[in-house]
C-alpha cells in the first residue's frame, strides 16, 4: 500500500498503516516524536506500530546530530536470526516433543543462564577483545560481568522465541528472536535516566524522548555502550543458533545449513538519507535496503516471512519487525484462556499453559495484513510456519 502522510509538528508522519487503526496513545507518541527539533524529513511508521515506552514500537526516526535512547528501546540490539537447512518435513519425527526437549536443554530460557560459558571460537574468534571492552562500559554495570558472560547464548522471556519452521517447499528452518538480555536493559535504563536530566531536554513534550547531542561526553558514553550491547545481542543470537544446529547435527548427521540471516530491530545506525548523514533509530523495525535479507515474524501460531528489502527511501529503507501487538499483555491475559491458546497453536509443539497466554496469536495483529501494507518496502522470499516453538 502507499503510505499515508499525517501532519506532524516539526516533520510529517508517514504511515504504512491506516491512521484510524493506530491506538490513541501511540498516535500521541508519534506526534511527540515529530516535534523533536533534530528530526529529519519525516517519521516513518511501520504497519506493526503500537504504543511503547517513550517512542512508539514500529517507528523509524532519523535525527541530525542527536539520538534518543528511548527511540531504540530497552532491549538494545533485539532482533532475529534464521537459517535454512537441507532437511524436509519428511525427515522430522512424527512427534516433535523430544526435539523440543533437546533444544530446551541447550538454550536456557526466561531468567535462566548457562552454568558454564557457552560461547566458543566456533561462534567468533575475537571473544577476548569483546569481553575486554566490558571494562570500559558505564560503571553501573560493573558487577554484571559474570552474569553477562553466562547469559551469552540464552533466550530470555516475553516475546522472545526459538522455533523450528517449515517453508512452503517443506524445507526446515531454525529461527529465533532475542536481544542483549539483562545487560542491554540496564545500560539503556541508565542512559535514558541521564538524558532526561540534561537541560536541553527540559522543554520536550515527553521526557522519555530525551536526546543526547553530538559532541558531548554523554553522547560519546551512550554510543560506546550502545554499540557494545548491539554486538552482544548479535553474538547472543549466533551462539544460540549454533547450539540448536548442534542438536540437529546430532539428530540428523546428514544435515547441511545455508548461510544464516541476522538482523537487529531495536538499534541505532549511522546512515545517509536524503543527502544527509543522520543517526537512524529503528525501534521495532528492520533495515530493508535494496537486496538486503530480513526476517519478519508473526506470532507463536502464525506464519513468518523471510524478506528482501526494496530500499524505499521514504521509510529510511526500513520495514516492520513483526506482526505487532494489538492488545497489551494484561488485556490478553484477561481476554484469552489456556483453551484458546491450545486452539490457536494447534499443530505446534509448544507451551500451552497460562504462563504464555499473553503471547497468544490473538494478541497480535494479522501478519498477512501487515505484509500487504508494506509491499513497497519488502518482497517475500519465503513464508514459514512453525512446528516447534520454545518460549521462556
Amino acid at each position: 500500500m502507499a503510505a499515508t502522510v499525517v501532519r506532524g509538528q516539526n516533520v510529517d508522519i508517514r504511515m504504512w498503516t491506516r491512521p484510524d487503526e493506530v491506538e490513541e496513545f501511540a498516535m500521541r507518541q508519534l506526534q511527540n516524536i515529530s516535534a523533536l527539533p533534530w528530526a529529519v524529513k519525516n517519521i516513518a511508521v511501520m504497519p506493526d506500530v503500537h504504543y511503547g515506552k517513550g517512542a512508539t514500537v514500529g517507528s523509524v526516526i532519523a535525527l541530525r546530530d542527536a539520538v534518543s535512547p528511548a527511540a531504540v528501546g530497552v532491549d538494545i540490539g533485539c532482533g532475529m536470526a534464521a537459517v535454512r537447512t537441507s532437511l524436509t518435513a519428511n525427515d522430522l519425527p512424527e512427534t516433535l516433543r523430544g526435539l523440543r526437549s533437546r533444544m530446551e536443554a541447550v538454550v536456557p530460557v526466561g531468567f535462566g543462564q548457562h552454568k558454564a560459558t557457552a560461547f566458543t571460537e566456533r561462534d567468533a574468534s575475537d571473544w577476548g577483545t569483546f569481553w575486554r571492552k566490558f571494562d570500559d562500559l558505564t560503571p553501573v554495570v560493573k558487577a554484571r560481568a559474570d552474569k553477562a558472560m553466562h547469559q551469552m547464548g540464552t533466550l530470555g522471556g516475553g516475546n522472545h522465541f526459538l522455533e523450528v519452521c517449515l517453508d512452503t517447499d517443506q524445507r526446515v528452518w531454525v529461527m529465533l528472536h532475542s536481544g542483549s538480555r539483562g545487560i542491554g536493559n540496564e545500560l539503556a535504563q541508565h542512559h535514558i535516566s541521564v538524558a532526561r536530566a540534561l537541560a536541553h531536554n527540559s522543554e520536550l513534550p515527553d521526557p522519555d524522548l530525551a536526546v543526547f547531542l553530538a559532541g558531548t561526553p554523554e553522547m560519546a558514553a551512550y554510543r560506546h555502550d550502545l554499540y557494545w550491547a548491539q554486538d552482544y545481542a548479535r553474538r547472543n543470537r549466533a551462539v544460540m543458533l549454533r547450539l540448536v544446529c548442534d542438536v540437529l547435527r546430532a539428530e540428523f548427521p546428514q544435515i547441511a545449513f545455508e548461510e544464516p540471516i541476522s538482523c537487529h530491530h531495536n538499534y541505532v545506525s549511522e546512515e545517509n538519507h536524503f543527502g544527509e548523514d543522520v543517526l537512524v533509530t529503528r525501534k521495532g523495525a528492520i533495515r530493508a535496503g535494496r537486496g538486503e535479507l530480513g526476517i519478519i515474524p508473526g506470532s507463536m501460531g502464525t506464519g513468518s516471512y523471510i524478506v528482501r528489502g526494496l530500499g524505499n527511501p521514504d521509510s529510511f529503507e526500513s520495514a516492520s519487525h513483526g506482526a505487532g501487538r494489538r492488545m497489551s499483555r494484561n488485556k490478553a491475559r484477561k481476554t484469552f484462556t489456556t483453551q484458546d491458546l491450545a486452539a490457536q497453536t494447534s499443530g505446534v509443539e509448544c507451551r500451552k499453559d497460562s504462563g504464555v497466554v499473553d503471547e497468544i496469536p490473538g494478541a497480535y495483529k494479522d501478519i498477512d495484513t501487515v505484509m500487504a501494507n508494506q509491499s513497497d518496502l519488502v518482497e517475500v522470499v519465503a513464508k514459514l510456519k512453525q512446528v516447534v516453538c520454545i518460549k521462556g
